[in-house]
């Protein structure tokens, strides 16, 4: 069984103090359901922000998806 949550952990030395913060891991393909679900489409989908193509062994992506016009 995988889990899909993870913790990031954040320390702020001039307030001197930590911060956890829970999250959970979503597939690219997931949130492509969760934006068609929610009246979305996928616009483009690149490796980074400078636009890199998006491929299998991509280790990040960068989404963006839009409303369809009617």
């Amino acid at each position: 069984m995988v889990t899909q949550q993870m913790w990031s952990h954040h320390y702020r030395p001039r307030e001197g103090r930590n911060m956890s913060v829970p999250f959970r891991y979503a597939w690219p393909a997931e949130l492509d359901l969760m934006a068609q679900l929610a009246g979305l489409r996928l616009r483009d989908r690149w490796a980074g922000f400078d636009r890199a193509p998006f491929t299998a062994t991509s280790p990040s992506h960068v989404s963006v998806w839009e409303k369809p016009e009617r």
